[in-house]
């Protein structure tokens, strides 16, 4: 179910990714516009924002697009690497604009390169505030993302009659931002929650096992998890869950109980359209700031079985449903 709240308002010598240009665009007759990625093809996230933006996009301008692969590369020096390879790309092809998605992008490449230049530049898929960037800068508009924690957190609430809960998340730069935005959404609540930094598969799979004493966990991402195994997940967690699992993230679904998922396509929507605005000759500073609106509500109901908890029928009735085939595969 889709649920409006508002109006639509590797190596690094790998990680560029250009698109064939169109028929229309070969002729030379299109702008320019660069997509920057801050993850890969293949992250859920990244191909619904590529999905959105390539829509909005088609025959406006000609696209190319640079994948940064950080979840792959999180060293430090390999963003660094990237970013100087994004930023050779803009010098020498000359996009008319610049779509940016993600935190990674906007703290490696446009914060230090592109604060009030002038290549018009459009944000979006970062997480919570712009704030730590100062953007808006002159030459610049974008979407915010924001996650709908609070209905999570007081569903969650509601079901387990329960005021602790346990963050687990990748030990990623969006990550401790995902969990510093619930931790203080939750406080508001009256809901503590602690946090646990995962970096390992292992460690991840204890810690959701043993959660303690806490009432439910809430999931973060797991990209940035070394020998991440769904399928492993699944297993061990339908023979052992009695604890309710929440997420804001669509690919943790498989491992999570309920979901309040956002929905990627939203920000490659809006940058498409902002770029479009752009190109039509409007200044990117006259283009209001703008936060998603859209989220996706999931219950995993053979996980839902296995806690033996019970949803309201109105929720249910709202929800999409997942059932996923748990496969059992010994040891692994």
């Amino acid at each position: 179910m889709l649920i409006r709240t508002g109006l639509f308002a590797t190596s690094i010598a790998c990680a560029i990714f250009m698109t064939p240009a169109s028929p229309v665009s070969a002729a030379g007759n299109l702008p320019k516009c660069l997509y920057i990625s801050s993850y890969h093809q293949g992250y859920s996230w990244s191909d619904g924002v590529e999905a959105g933006l390539r829509k909005g996009l088609r025959d406006h301008c000609a696209i190319r697009q640079f994948n940064m692969h950080s979840k792959h590369n999180n060293a430090i020096d390999k963003k660094v690497q990237a970013a100087t390879r994004v930023v050779e790309l803009i010098d020498q092809w000359k996009p008319d604009v610049v779509i940016a998605s993600d935190d990674i992008a906007a703290r490696y490449v446009i914060a230090p390169h592109f604060r009030d230049k002038d290549v018009p530049i459009v944000f979006c898929g970062i997480n919570w505030t712009v704030d730590e960037y100062g953007f808006p800068y002159k030459n610049m508009t974008g979407i915010v993302e924001v996650a709908p924690v609070k209905p999570m957190l007081l569903q969650a609430q509601s079901i387990t009659r329960g005021r602790k809960a346990l963050y687990l998340g990748a030990d990623t730069l969006s990550e401790k931002k995902n969990y510093q935005r619930i931790a203080e959404e939750a406080g508001t609540i009256n809901i503590e929650v602690d946090h646990l930094a995962i970096t390992t598969f292992d460690d991840w799979l204890q810690s959701y096992l043993a959660p303690g004493d806490y009432h439910f966990i809430i999931l973060g991402s797991n990209f940035g998890i070394d020998n991440w195994d769904t399928t492993a997940a699944q297993t061990r967690i339908q023979q052992n869950d009695n604890l309710l699992s929440v997420t804001n993230h669509d690919g943790m679904m498989p491992v999570s109980t309920l979901g309040y998922t956002k929905i990627p396509s939203e920000h490659g929507e809006w940058a498409a359209a902002a770029a479009i605005q752009i190109l039509n000759g409007i200044p990117p500073d006259e283009i209001p700031l703008a936060s998603s609106k859209q989220w996706d509500l999931w219950v995993n109901e053979q996980l839902l079985d296995t806690t033996g908890l019970t949803l309201s029928q109105s929720l249910l009735r709202k929800a999409k449903k997942t059932r996923p085939k748990y496969t059992h595969t010994g040891d692994n």
